[in-house]
């Protein structure tokens, strides 16, 4: 037997949140640190302000953020069965493996996915909306 997917307006709302964060870490990525020209402008005396958050994001990924901020939504996701923080997990862990902090970010992207799956098609054990 098939299995009855009920999509909410939850789940079309963590859809576009899913799109938004990965799609956005994405897009920032390759205008704004990718580029190689962006290391010479954002070291000249008077950098564009897009050069706060690059550095911003460039730390983080060095202190591997990305990936840890993935795992624990995809585990909050997973534990307490939300469908939003699912998707969120899903969008972070994206970002995760753009920024390359993909080890925690992958296993929290798969948690988030597993978290919505089950509450979308209400298998069992799981309640909550």
């Amino acid at each position: 037997m098939g299995t009855i997917v009920q999509w909410k307006a939850q789940d079309w709302a963590g859809v576009a949140l899913a799109a938004l964060v990965g799609g956005g870490a994405f897009a920032f990525r390759a205008l704004a640190i990718v580029p190689r020209a962006t290391v010479g402008i954002c070291a000249a005396a008077s950098a564009p302000a897009y050069c706060v958050p690059r550095g911003w994001v460039l730390h983080w990924q060095y202190l591997g953020a990305f990936g840890w901020v993935a795992l624990a939504a995809g585990l909050l996701a997973f534990f307490w069965g939300k469908r939003l923080i699912g998707a969120l997990a899903v969008g972070l862990g994206i970002a995760a493996v753009v920024n390359y902090n993909g080890t925690q970010g992958i296993i929290g992207a798969a948690l988030g996915l597993a978290a919505w799956l089950s509450l979308l098609t209400n298998r069992p054990g799981w309640t909550r909306a």
